[in-house]
């Protein structure tokens, strides 16, 4: 009986120790696929946009105090970050994915489409602005049509 119970235990923090690892792992290749992909480089931009507008809240903070809570965020926010997204990664695709998402990103078309993406999509904001603008109006003439206001 004690055998059975050493061995069950033994199996259990092996598999809890290698759940570890490959939690690790596929924490890492996450965060490699954001850097080489351009999103780290977007999380960033959008955490500056969120100091800018903090800033505009409390214009009496010095910039010392600005730069010193700039360098903790800058240092903790991206593992923070990373740390919410994993889950929703591990959810949905498998270590062998991002490793795939990886190796699109190393080719010449995905090393092309990380450098537009944000271009892309700023231009395709400006677009889905002006297409629900249209989608609004065209829904009011309907509404109108129908004699619904």
């Amino acid at each position: 009986m004690k055998k059975i119970v050493s061995l069950l235990t033994l199996a259990l923090l092996f598999s809890i120790s290698s759940f570890g690892q490959s939690n690790d792992e596929y924490k890492q290749t996450v965060r490699t696929m954001f850097k080489i992909s351009g999103s780290e480089g977007a999380f960033t931009s959008a955490l500056d946009q969120m100091f800018t507008m903090f800033k505009a809240q409390y214009p009496s903070v010095k910039e010392s105090t600005w730069g010193d809570l700039k360098k903790e965020f800058d240092a903790t926010s991206m593992d923070d970050l990373v740390e919410l997204l994993v889950p929703i990664y591990q959810k949905h695709l498998t270590l062998e994915d991002v490793n795939g998402v990886i190796a699109f990103y190393n080719t010449p078309a995905g090393k092309k489409y990380a450098e537009k993406t944000p271009l892309i999509t700023q231009e395709s904001m400006q677009v889905g602005q002006t297409w629900g603008i249209q989608i609004g109006q065209k829904f009011a003439e309907k509404m109108a049509e129908k004699g619904l206001k």
